[in-house]
């Protein structure tokens, strides 16, 4: 694929960055992209003729990657798009913020640096947008079923299975509780790595296609779970899993004293802070979270704050990047869990998805990072935070047997304690209990119980978070699209016309 001996010839190239002290007076994205030429006769060209193209199976939506690389090197920049929005709907989205696991399955990767996927994706729709390529697919009259699908959630699983059923000829109207389409996507990661006009651009292509979205309307509250299920031939659900883990427990089960009392005092779920901020970049008023409830907290600002992320992963990232916007005094961040080996472990060989330590770009703005601690206690003067109580996890073994304990108790500065420790299952009061009322089920893990995605109610399906727990925007659009091609198949009585387009997608290459 590609040029035969590119992979030899170049090496990987990824965009440089904005400077720190630049990039950090506002929240544009940071990255200074490269131009379409070098992306088509460097970047593209690395892709070799592997014989199995491994980067197919780690990638969750089955992207047809060495044909759309061969088609960016050849320059045909239309049948790239052509190819790649075969499988994907949203490759503005993941082209910018997925973690890229068929690039940890590329051939290449095996002892080069592997092929750069992710950011030939963001050229190849970035192109498209930019030339035209991207026009709505209206739906003629003729091919529409008459089928009303409603679809609960406008994250990027709604979205997909939105897409996806209209584009099958069902009318489709998608409800969203915030007052903005895009769920997390809009209220979660925050503008620096994904600015919101690449939602606002999607949507108007959407609309465009017949697809209706109503924002600010609670179902459950606003609508019962009877009146949807009067109104509309299927329900789709993909509100997401939005009830945070708190860590009112330390890792060995006891509580931790000063949770009740500092909660809302100085310790905030990462989602209120990192909505918020979202909401300040686009001039929203602060007043409802990203699940359309009041603020009871207030502004949460990391300004000449001593601020202590808890929870190692891409939230608490973002919520370093936002600290350090803030103008914070110091961030530190803090993770239960040991920290990760420099390079690929062992135990996670190629084409696996690598165990090893990330450092991101907010990482890189400042911050200091601890692994294998404990927070035993959040201590405060009653009214407000003022310090913590933290430990060492450490390894011990005794009678031959390991076992945890704890050492190096101390106790720390933090105005700001901020819980990035990830989230538990979907909301069960409102829509989700007065659906269990007849027939939804949920698994042991809180999440909605579903088989080939069709819920305990004939004409309910589930997908994305909500189904299969937190996860990747790439396994929410995967999510949404297969969810979509179950319910077609069901409003269709077995004859589903995405199995169909699903079957005939490499008649494009």
């Amino acid at each position: 694929m590609g040029k035969p001996t590119g992979f030899l010839e170049f090496t990987r190239e990824l965009p440089t960055k904005r400077p720190v002290a630049e990039r950090k007076l506002d929240y544009k994205e940071i990255d200074i992209d490269l131009s379409f030429e070098q992306v088509q006769s460097h970047n593209a060209a690395r892709c070799m003729d592997c014989g199995v193209p491994f980067c197919h199976s780690g990638c969750p939506l089955g992207n047809i990657i060495p044909e759309f690389n061969d088609a960016v090197y050849e320059k045909n920049w239309g049948m790239a798009y052509e190819i790649l929005s075969s499988t994907n709907n949203f490759p503005e989205f993941t082209g910018r913020i997925c973690p890229a696991p068929c690039e940890s399955a590329c051939v290449l990767g095996i002892n080069k640096p592997a092929v750069t996927i992710e950011y030939i994706e963001k050229s190849i729709i970035e192109y498209a947008f930019l030339h035209g390529y991207v026009q709505p697919n209206i739906v003629d009259e003729k091919d529409r079923t008459g089928k009303k699908v409603a679809v609960i959630g406008s994250g990027p699983s709604g979205l997909a299975a939105a897409a996806q059923l209209n584009k099958a000829g069902h009318w489709v109207t998608v409800f969203e509780r915030a007052d903005q389409v895009g769920g997390l996507l809009r209220y979660g990661i925050p503008d620096f790595k994904l600015e919101k006009w690449t939602i606002d651009r999607r949507v108007k292509v959407m609309e465009a296609e017949g697809i209706v979205f109503k924002t600010s309307v609670n179902v459950g509250e606003d609508i019962s779970g009877s009146e949807l299920l009067e109104e509309f031939d299927l329900v789709v659900l993909s509100g997401g899993s939005t009830v945070a883990r708190g860590i009112n427990r330390t890792w060995n089960g006891k509580d931790v004293p000063g949770w009740d009392t500092y909660l809302g005092k100085g310790v905030f779920p990462a989602m209120e802070f990192l909505s918020q901020q979202n909401k300040r970049v686009a001039n929203i008023p602060t007043e409802k979270d990203h699940r359309g409830v009041p603020y009871a907290n207030g502004d949460i600002f990391a300004t000449d704050k001593h601020v202590y992320v808890i929870g190692g992963g891409d939230t608490g990232s973002d919520c370093i990047g936002t600290s350090n916007r803030h103008g914070a005094a110091s961030i530190t961040q803090v993770e239960v869990m040991p920290e990760p080996p420099k390079d690929r472990h062992p135990n996670t060989p190629w084409p696996l998805w690598p165990n090893m330590k990330r450092t991101s770009t907010s990482h890189d703005e400042g911050c200091d990072r601890h692994w294998n601690i404990s927070v035993k206690e959040f201590i405060g003067d009653g009214s407000k935070l003022t310090h913590l109580r933290i430990a060492d996890i450490v390894m011990e073994v005794v009678d031959g047997k390991a076992h945890q304990t704890e050492a190096n108790e101390r106790v720390v500065s933090c105005d700001l304690a901020l819980i990035a420790a990830g989230f538990l299952h979907p909301q069960r009061e409102g829509l989700l209990s007065q659906l269990a009322e007849k027939g939804l089920e949920f698994d042991n893990r809180g999440n909605v119980e579903a088989d080939n995605y069709q819920t305990g109610i004939e004409k309910v399906f589930v997908a994305g978070d909500m189904r299969r727990g937190q996860s990747l925007v790439v396994w929410a659009i995967m999510e949404g699209r297969e969810a979509a091609r179950a319910a077609d198949d069901y409003l269709t009585g077995g004859n589903s016309k995405l199995e169909a387009k699903a079957k005939s997608i490499f008649s494009v290459v």
